[in-house]
């Protein structure tokens, strides 16, 4: 009888175990699942639409006429699809000087931003992995760089510039371009974390040099830094306009964001043709290029950002 009760009680026991079990593991599954706030999603939903809506109007806008952009409701098509008549008109009007606007913007990123990232790369390794007198200052002095918004700068640049005579030309844009507190900053955060110090002297122990040492080891251990700072740096001069305003006359040195504002002047000047369709369309172009270097470059701007979040 005590046998036969104990081979009736085994059955019981692993039944409770394994319900035990397996509301154990129905639990360990939804924790491991993210649980959905609905105020959150829809913050997230409106800023989506807040962000995207101006890029629609622009995408549907461009694809109006002169006459149907005044006509018509902004956020839906209208008449005949002009894109295609409009982006012609755009690169041909007065004589292709929207191409030569843009060959300007492409000068000033890539010699401005470019130098720009390279110094901050230099810099930011430099004080990150060496010791040197007066390390803190440059800290104090870098930190408070960062906090002047650059339009407090601009007129005693275009002072100093001025005296050297360089204004109206594409240095008065390019050289303090190649200034950037921020991604100094930013680079002497992420070399501090990215390059372990045991690599360098191992390095050092080997005989190899600090020149060799920074790009066979270190430079590709900074990509994802470099590629943050190439962004920020590309975005901010692409997106220039109180310096170049200030520093350039001459219609031929306008960047985009100068000649598409000088477009749209245009309707407010004594015999001036209005071409708000070309200004619409000229933006859009405009910001192509930004999008596309964002899409190119997503997975290594947000490793940039992340590192150094997670401690192992």
């Amino acid at each position: 009888m005590a046998q036969s009760s104990t081979s009736t009680l085994a059955p019981k026991r692993q039944r409770s175990g394994s319900a035990l079990s397996g509301r154990s593991a129905s639990r360990r599954r939804s924790s491991d699942r993210p649980r959905r706030n609905i105020l959150l999603t829809v913050l997230t939903a409106l800023v989506a639409v807040y962000a995207l809506i101006p890029l629609a109007w622009l995408l549907i806008s461009a694809t109006k006429t002169q006459k149907n952009l005044l006509d018509s409701f902004g956020l839906w098509f209208s008449g005949d699809f002009a894109l295609w008549d409009n982006i012609q008109q755009t690169l041909t009007y007065n004589d292709h000087i929207f191409v030569r606007w843009l060959l300007n913007t492409l000068l000033y990123v890539a010699v401005g931003a470019g130098g720009a990232t390279f110094l901050a790369v230099l810099g930011g390794y430099g004080l990150a992995k060496f010791n040197f007198p007066g390390k803190r200052g440059v800290f104090a002095v870098v930190i408070g760089a960062v906090a002047v918004p650059g339009a407090a700068l601009a007129v005693p640049t275009f002072l100093m510039f001025s005296k050297m005579g360089l204004t109206n030309t594409p240095w008065a844009v390019i050289v303090p371009s190649l200034i950037s507190p921020f991604g100094l900053y930013l680079m002497w955060v992420f070399a501090s974390e990215a390059i372990p110090d045991e690599l360098l002297e191992a390095a050092r122990v080997d005989g190899s040099g600090e020149i060799r040492t920074f790009f066979r080891i270190s430079l590709p251990l900074l990509g994802p830094g470099i590629v943050t700072v190439l962004l920020f740096t590309v975005v901010a001069t692409w997106n220039n306009y109180f310096l170049p305003l200030i520093m350039i006359k001459d219609p031929d040195w306008y960047p985009l964001t100068l000649g598409l504002n000088a477009w749209n002047a245009q309707a407010a000047t004594a015999g001036g043709q209005p071409v708000f369709n070309l200004v619409i369309t000229g933006s859009l172009l405009t910001i192509v290029p930004l999008i596309a270097a964002f899409l190119f470059l997503q997975r290594f701007w947000q490793t940039g950002l992340s590192a150094g979040s997670v401690k192992e």
